[in-house]
């Protein structure tokens, strides 16, 4: 599971980051907004990280990195919603749509983690 938010973590660094690149050279200066999905990819890896090294904490780090991804994956999903409809994607919704996928799939993937752990406590 830490692996996963680390993976998780660096995809949203990525996108954050090709999406302020992307302002800073088609529109410059680039919106700070734009690394927004950095900062939430920052603080998965790091909760990743920290509960890879940390084994006495790892359950509580996961479900705090849970409840970040959901939160990224509500705030994102709000904003991309109403623009489902419209022809044109704009690198924003772009960016906006690949965060809340990634969030919404760790979201699904460590629920189901958590579920088989309770399943198979021994495991």
């Amino acid at each position: 599971m830490p692996n996963l938010s680390i993976v998780c973590g660096l995809i949203l660094i990525a996108v954050g980051i090709a999406g302020y690149v992307y302002g800073v050279i088609s529109s410059p200066p680039a919106s700070m907004t734009a690394l927004i999905p950095a900062f939430i990819g920052a603080i998965l890896a790091l909760l990743g990280i920290l509960a890879g090294a940390k084994e006495g904490l790892r359950k509580h780090l996961m479900h705090v990195a849970v409840v970040i991804a959901l939160l990224g994956f509500i705030a994102t999903a709000i904003r991309v919603v109403p623009k489902i409809g419209e022809l044109t994607s704009s690198p924003a919704v772009l960016s906006q749509t690949a965060t809340a996928i990634v969030c919404l799939a760790f979201v699904v993937m460590a629920i189901r983690s958590f579920a088989a752990a309770r399943r198979n406590p021994g495991a």
